[in-house]
């Protein structure tokens, strides 16, 4: 299921990137993926929003405004209970 409102910033050989992905995965979510090592872009817009570079972050689009979610297990959590959980 395609999921919008939804960024995760990441990059590739982060082990807990692959566990949020992994969570995705097995949720059946589908995510705009953002690699900060792909696109500098994106690195800057997490330094800039959140004042580190630290992935995985979600970002979480609201009519209020961005939240950003860091910790891999809180992630995870997020999306099991607020987006799978309301399918």
């Amino acid at each position: 299921m395609k999921v919008s409102g939804l960024s995760l910033y990441h990059f590739e050989g982060c082990s807990y990137c692959g566990r949020v992905r992994e969570a995705m995965r097995r949720l059946g979510l589908e995510l705009e993926l953002r690699d900060i090592h792909q696109q500098s872009k994106y690195r800057d817009e997490l330094v800039t929003a959140t004042g580190k570079q630290m992935v995985p972050c979600l970002r979480i689009d609201a009519p209020s405004g961005a939240r950003w979610m860091h910790e891999s297990a809180d992630i995870i959590r997020y999306l099991e209970a607020e987006v799978a959980g309301k399918r």
